[in-house]
Formats: structure tokens, C-alpha cells, sequence
């Protein structure tokens, strides 16, 4: 096996395993084992354990930078003037919610945050602005946007935005450890989602 892909095996596997047993819990043996290595020959790749997880960071960091609608959203910029009905504002959170279940690396990701954010400063603080500083702060920039449209009545629009994006966080939560309940998820997300617009309804 080439070099390049072996690394990216160990990666592969390293987020697998981390995402189930946490950091701490899983050493270099049963990584080297489940990627069918000697030791010695994954310590060619990665200098360490924590190697391994810096690079997972990095790698996590950079597919969430891409793809993430809370991340690549900037508000002041062209999006400002487009509109944005109930039915697209359903449409749009229903696929951020698909993204964030299934891309197998966001979703691993995440898993990982939720075991080690006790144990380690720096995932703790990873899992804060992925999983609510960059969430609420998206959802704050939209509803002060749908409320300068005159979509949304004028009110407090960080606490409409809490309103509106935690119980969906709480439900993602939910999928992550009841998976078959995601079609109920969905629906709740839905239902919660035009009730707030017929609430906030200007």
C-alpha cells in the first residue's frame, strides 16, 4: 500500500475508533491492528497518538470550513438581499441537518467532541464554536436579516435565534444516539420551523 493512502487509513481508522472508545481509551496497537500494520510502520506516518488526533483536527476543521452552512454563511455579503420563506428556510435546515448525520467524517467528528470535550481544553473548546458559538451565530445573522426584510417582526434576535436553532441541536443530538428516530427529527424540525415563522410573523 502507498505511503499517502496508508496515512490516510490510519486517519480513516483513528476517527473510527476514537469516535466509539474516546482518545484516551484507544492506543496505537489496536490502530495499527484495525489498519492491518505493525506498529513501527504506522510511527513512520504519525509520530505519536496526539499526532494522529491533530491531524483528524485539521482535517475535520477544513471539510467543516467547506461545507458547513454555519461556517461558508457570511451575511453582510451577496446573500443579504435573497429571500428566504418558510419553505426554504425548512428546505435549507433539513439539509444541514442530512449533512451533519451522514457525511461520515462531520459525524464521526462530532461523536469524538462529545466524549473528549471533559477530558481535553482545546476539544472542549472545538466542540463549543462548532456545536453553539458558529450555530448561534448563524441563526442570529439570519433572523436579523429576515427581520430587516420585513419577514420576521423587530424582537430580541439572539434569543429568536436560540428559539429557533437549540431544540434542533438537541434533536441532532438525538439521531446521534437513536439514529431511526431521524425521520421523526425531521418532521419535529419542520413543524418547529413554521411555527416559528407564524410566531415571529411580522
Amino acid at each position: 500500500m502507498e505511503r499517502g493512502n496508508t496515512k490516510q487509513e490510519i486517519l480513516e481508522v483513528s476517527l473510527n475508533l476514537f469516535s466509539v472508545n474516546g482518545f484516551e481509551a484507544t492506543s496505537i496497537s489496536q490502530i495499527a491492528n484495525a489498519v492491518g500494520i505493525r506498529k513501527a510502520s504506522l510511527y513512520s506516518h504519525f509520530e505519536n497518538k496526539q499526532a494522529i488526533l491533530d491531524a483528524l483536527v485539521k482535517e475535520v476543521l477544513e471539510q467543516y470550513a467547506a461545507h458547513s452552512i454555519f461556517a461558508v454563511t457570511d451575511w453582510g455579503k451577496d446573500t443579504d438581499n435573497l429571500p428566504l420563506p418558510p419553505d426554504d428556510a425548512v428546505q435549507m435546515i433539513q439539509g444541514q441537518i442530512r449533512y451533519i448525520l451522514h457525511d461520515p467524517y462531520i459525524s464521526k467528528a462530532r461523536k469524538l467532541l462529545v466524549i473528549e470535550q471533559f477530558r481535553n481544553s482545546e476539544l472542549a473548546k472545538l466542540q463549543t464554536k462548532q456545536n453553539y458559538s458558529d450555530v448561534l451565530q448563524y441563526f442570529t445573522g439570519l433572523v436579523k436579516r429576515l427581520i430587516r426584510q420585513g419577514v420576521l417582526a423587530e424582537d430580541d434576535s439572539e434569543i429568536m435565534a436560540a428559539q429557533l436553532c437549540l431544540p434542533i441541536s438537541v434533536w441532532i443530538n438525538l439521531c446521534d444516539r437513536e439514529p431511526s428516530r431521524e425521520q421523526e427529527v425531521m418532521e419535529l424540525a419542520e413543524r418547529h420551523i413554521r411555527q416559528f415563522f407564524r410566531v415571529y410573523k411580522k
